[in-house]
């Protein structure tokens, strides 16, 4: 998965993807993460690569071409695809008894995280709710994400070596709080309309829970 900071000008998206594709990769989707204030945008573009070629000469493609920027580039989970949220909202609304489990399980898919993890209070100490197949063990000073009362990027944490986190408070039907918790190992970092957007998912989610 490649992000990448381009100019917002008609013509800039297809200049990318012919530049990316002479190099040599396939591109199988291209989803806008931010448009900024300052004429920029923020793709994330997922594809494919043949074995000969060299993820240093997508770079060197991208950075041909004029006001373009590599923010981030890296390996993406095999098998993974790049998924909307109206998919994500289908999976966790068939289950109402599972919602906030079921939104857990496609985090990563949705938002291109390594892990997710789902926290409630318990005797006054953080409880996981539920947490996807990679997400590492609970930390001390957990319990301190459950007094966060908006959506945002968190400190990194010593145990968990070059992991970049966000997290997302709400409240559930009976009221009772809950935060979601996410990480991407080395990055990219969480861009604010990122947190902002995994804030409203979290909520929606917290909001159907019937159980």
């Amino acid at each position: 998965m490649l992000r990448v900071e381009l100019p917002d000008v008609p013509g800039s998206l297809g200049a990318l993807a012919t530049a990316l594709g002479g190099a040599g990769a396939d591109i199988e989707a291209i989803e806008i993460v931010e448009r900024r204030s300052d004429g920029k945008v923020v793709d994330d573009v997922l594809l494919e690569l043949p074995p000969r070629v060299m993820p240093d000469a997508l770079i060197t493609a991208c950075h041909q071409l004029e006001g373009v920027k590599v923010d981030w580039i890296s390996r993406y989970n095999a098998g993974a695809n790049l998924s909307m949220d109206l998919e994500a909202v289908e999976r966790f609304t068939d289950d109402p008894a599972r919602a906030i489990a079921r939104l857990v399980d496609v985090i990563p898919e949705t938002f291109r995280t390594d892990w997710a993890m789902a926290l409630e209070r318990v005797d006054g100490e953080a409880h996981v709710m539920a947490k996807s197949s990679t997400a590492p063990k609970l930390v001390e000073g957990a319990t301190e994400w459950l007094g966060i009362r908006k959506a945002k990027v968190l400190r990194e944490v010593p145990e968990w070596d070059s992991m970049v986190l966000a997290a997302c408070p709400a409240r559930d039907r009976r009221g009772n709080g809950l935060v979601v918790v996410v990480g991407r190992h080395g990055g990219p970092e969480f861009l604010n309309s990122e947190v902002a957007r995994l804030g409203h998912m979290v909520s929606l989610a917290a909001s159907v829970q019937t159980v």
